[in-house]
């Protein structure tokens, strides 16, 4: 029930989301803002069961953005990954939602987080 949520709230967003199963949904998406604007890509989620408690982590990209570099610091240089659950040509970038309790627990209020994501690239 959970990556159904998560799916029907992106589909109202305009998303058209791919579900892979074991958890796993994909959808294209245009880069909105920064150095990479207007360039397509795919976003993978791995959606637990306890969504909207809690947001997904990730994102996973594809293709690859960023270097690989598994230290730990700051956006957009450190946390980013290979991401083993969707395959070679992605990475997963480790930014977790800074107290995703104090929000609406939206699918709409983590892809604005996700935006402001590539304002920093």
């Amino acid at each position: 029930m959970a990556r159904q949520d998560f799916i029907n709230q992106l589909t109202n967003l305009g998303y058209k989301v791919e579900d892979l199963g074991g958890n796993k949904v994909v959808f294209n998406y245009v880069i909105p803002i920064g150095r990479l604007a207007n360039q397509e890509i795919k976003f993978g989620f791995l959606v637990q069961d306890d969504f909207p408690a809690n947001p997904p982590s990730g994102p996973h990209v594809a293709p690859r953005l960023l270097p690989i570099n598994t230290q730990s610091g700051t956006h957009p240089n450190c946390g980013v990954h290979e991401s083993n659950q969707f395959g070679p040509e992605w990475e997963y970038w480790s930014r977790p939602y800074p107290d995703w309790g104090k929000t609406d627990h939206t699918v709409r209020t983590y892809m604005a987080f996700i935006r402001r994501l590539f304002e920093t690239l």
